[in-house]
């Protein structure tokens, strides 16, 4: 999985719908959809390369974390805002990262951790599979199922996964603190886990207990308190500064 010592081809980011470049295309002359994702691979790749740009090359996964937090928060922002533009474009941006860190990680031989976007991408297919045998398996797997009935059935094929299933699987302790709290108290409701809650009356308890009851409740604070915030922010923008 270790980069080539010498630079990618200049072709590897031209020929951009260039049939004769080796992009694939249809029976019908058309281009598959997904093609351009090969184009971006292809690109990362050059960048990544030697005689590609020097930023690039000196990335690590760490670096990396705070645009991967800033594109994802402004992707919420243009979705929020029904920007459809700007959804794309962001979109691009939060490819990209999942392109770079794929990139960094091919870097490394596999014994040492190293994987692709190939492996990235082939464990996403087997996980989509694997969870939905109503929709991939065969005839006896298959049923229809409602969309809440869907996300049941998911959370048990999840937990079959795990040998010893633990209330913290799969959660993020790095999101943003309401969404975390409103995670946990999601968690113990599934789970049936009973824990007492803070007592204290400090912000973070208070704020704490308020978000974990939503989650329990299954709603989703951190989106209520966006949705205010942003309404204040608005309201804030069309005020006339105190003389």
């Amino acid at each position: 999985m270790n980069p080539p010592e010498d630079p990618v081809p200049e072709t590897a980011a031209q020929g951009r719908g260039d049939t004769a470049s080796g992009t694939p295309v249809n029976s019908d002359g058309s281009v598959p959809v997904g093609s351009e994702l090969l184009e971006a691979v292809a690109v990362m790749d050059r960048l990544r390369s030697p005689g590609g740009c020097p930023w690039d090359r000196e990335q690590t996964h760490a670096s990396l974390l705070r645009y991967l937090v800033e594109e994802c928060y402004e992707l919420v922002q243009a979705i929020e805002d029904g920007d459809a533009a700007a959804t794309r474009e962001e979109l691009g941006d939060v490819l990209l990262q999942v392109l770079f860190h794929s990139r960094i990680a091919a870097e490394k031989d596999s014994g040492d951790g190293g994987f692709d976007i190939d492996d990235v991408a082939s464990g996403l297919v087997d996980k989509l599979i694997r969870r939905h045998p109503y929709v991939f398996g065969g005839p006896e797997e298959r049923e229809t199922l409602t969309p809440a009935e869907q996300q049941v059935r998911w959370d048990q094929l999840k937990r079959a996964e795990h040998v010893e299933p633990s209330p913290l699987d799969g959660v993020a302790l790095g999101q943003p603190a309401v969404a975390l709290a409103a995670k946990l108290g999601a968690r113990s409701a599934k789970y049936g886990v009973s824990m007492p809650l803070p007592e204290g009356d400090s912000v973070g308890e208070q704020i704490f207990r308020l978000a974990f009851a939503a989650g329990a409740r299954g709603e989703d604070p951190e989106q209520a308190v966006r949705t205010v915030a942003r309404a204040y922010a608005t309201r804030i923008a069309g005020a006339s500064p105190v003389e």
